[in-house]
């Protein structure tokens, strides 16, 4: 399938139904595992830090009642009881879903991590059937982004136990870089073109554009980017915000001016309206919200409701989700799309990592070096011309600073 300039790589692999796959036997190759095998590990200690990544930039989702008020993230330090240790983190959005820095703090000190400690961290297939358990299913996975923490931060610390990559684990590799695009969200038109400005000063050549529920502003918005970046890879994103009327009446004249693709242009529940305008046809039509396991992509799916998915591991519960997802997109012919939750540094670290393993063909809306305003790495991601690098070393590839994870924990206070 192609999209603009891009092609999708149909690379075929052998796939299993979702029903038959467990998490374990898409976790890591075989070497991996006997290697695992020759010491037995458990989980001693999760620590959780709670914070506020300050912004640089305004982003409508990391707003509140009482302004804006950085982004919320939960840092996860699972410690093994041979000392090896893993990072993770979780990053609530209330603007984007039900999970708040609140919510994730007391799930995971009341209900996960008395259930995780004893548990080989090794067994993943394990660990996320106990934090279902305990943190039942809504409509799909209970606190996805919660848990995603910890699914991080277990992959970290097997990648440190091994001393491997996590591409390396998955018998994968990853290039040195990946391409992104640049977030655009105005208030106003006329802040449009030196936000543009602004990421082509920083070398970025692609664009996703944050639009609903104003079709008349939306459209003008789209109309004034492919006239200042033609050839870039424009990417819309609804985020739910609307109706199917407005969402059928605006997506021909979207493809009229040149958008790649339509991100989530009404309210996840809404299933009939995805299949209306898939049937329609005007443009690629890309889930996000809705899509959180890999038993709801299989239904929206057979359902006739996407070309594809926004892919976000912070979504789906961590990367043992994302990872099937990927393999469901993949067999079917579907788009796979690359996105954050404008992601500080630890799950920004799994998204680039996950992304480059598996060939994303697409610009990453991966923008949390564009709006986040601190860093707790020892070397933090920075954008070059329009790409940042993928992390190469064990585990998720990154040293964190302890000491600048304790100084945000107190100015977050």
């Amino acid at each position: 399938m192609t999209v603009g300039d891009f092609t999708l790589k149909q690379t075929r692999r052998q796939f299993l139904s979702t029903c038959a796959i467990s998490a374990t036997s898409l976790a890591f190759s075989t070497d991996v595992q006997a290697q695992a095998e020759q010491k037995k590990r458990t989980i001693a200690r999760i620590e959780l830090f709670p914070v506020r990544f300050p912004t640089v930039m305004r982003f409508k989702f990391l707003e509140s009642p009482k302004g804006a008020t950085g982004r919320a993230s939960v840092m996860i330090k699972v410690t093994a009881d041979d000392g090896t240790v893993g990072w993770g983190e979780s990053i609530p959005s209330q603007r984007w879903s039900y999970e708040t820095l609140e919510s994730a703090v007391s799930t995971l000190d009341h209900y996960l991590i008395p259930v995780l400690i004893g548990m080989d961290p090794f067994d993943l297939d394990a660990i996320h059937a106990a934090m279902n358990r305990e943190i039942g299913p809504g409509f799909s996975t209970g606190a996805p982004i919660t848990k995603a923490g910890i699914d991080f931060a277990l992959h970290d610390l097997i990648g440190k136990a091994l001393g491997r990559n996590l591409a390396e684990l998955w018998d994968r590799t990853t290039p040195d870089t990946l391409t992104l695009s640049w977030t655009l969200n105005p208030v106003t038109l006329d802040d449009l073109e030196p936000l543009i400005e602004k990421g082509q000063a920083q070398g970025f050549r692609h664009f996703n554009v944050k639009v609903g529920p104003d079709p008349e502003f939306d459209i003008e918005m789209c109309r004034i980017v492919k006239r200042l970046v033609p050839d870039g890879f424009l990417w819309g994103d609804a985020n739910g915000g609307y109706d199917l009327e407005t969402a059928l009446t605006v997506a021909p004249k979207y493809a009229d001016l040149g958008m790649d693709v339509f991100e989530q242009p009404l309210p996840a529940n809404q299933l009939t309206g995805y299949q209306a305008l898939k049937r329609q046809g005007a443009l690629p039509i890309i889930l996000d919200e809705g899509v959180v396991s890999p038993e709801d992509l299989t239904e929206f799916i057979a359902l006739g409701c996407c070309d594809g998915v926004a892919m976000k591991p912070c979504r789906c519960g961590g990367l043992v989700s994302a990872r099937r997802q990927i393999e469901i997109l993949r067999d079917k012919g579907l788009l796979f799309l690359g996105s954050g939750l404008t992601e500080p540094d630890i799950s920004l670290a799994a998204s680039l990592i996950l992304y480059g393993a598996y060939d994303l063909n697409y610009p990453a809306a991966l923008n949390g070096p564009q709006f986040l305003g601190a860093s707790v790495i020892t070397e933090p991601f920075k954008p070059v011309d329009g790409t940042v690098k993928i992390p190469k070393g064990p585990g998720l590839g990154i040293q964190v600073d302890e000491s600048a994870v304790t100084a945000l924990v107190e100015q977050s206070k």
